[in-house]
């Protein structure tokens, strides 16, 4: 399965996949900085994952975010996340 995302959104992923444990995640980094999107269900579902753990902590420190500049830009950071977790989970949901 192939699915598309825009350069920031390549981006976000990365950084993403770059907080987490590299030797769980380095196969499927090293898709993501050759723009190659040919996940198999498993990587898919190991993606949603991650995302969903990073959604979970940006709406915890959104929470508890005082500085409204501060507070904007984590809410940005979250609507990328979104759009990147929707995709990646009408990925799964194709397979």
């Amino acid at each position: 399965m192939q699915f598309h995302l825009d350069t920031d959104e390549l981006n976000l992923l990365a950084n993403v996949l770059l907080e987490e444990d590299l030797r769980t995640y380095d196969e499927i980094l090293n898709k993501v900085m050759a723009h190659d999107l040919r996940f198999d269900a498993g990587e898919l579902e190991d993606t949603a994952e991650v995302l969903t753990r990073k959604k979970n902590k940006l709406q915890d420190e959104i929470s508890r975010q005082a500085d409204p500049a501060q507070k904007a830009q984590l809410e940005q950071q979250l609507a990328l996340l979104n759009r990147v977790l929707e995709r990646v989970n009408e990925a799964c949901v194709m397979f």
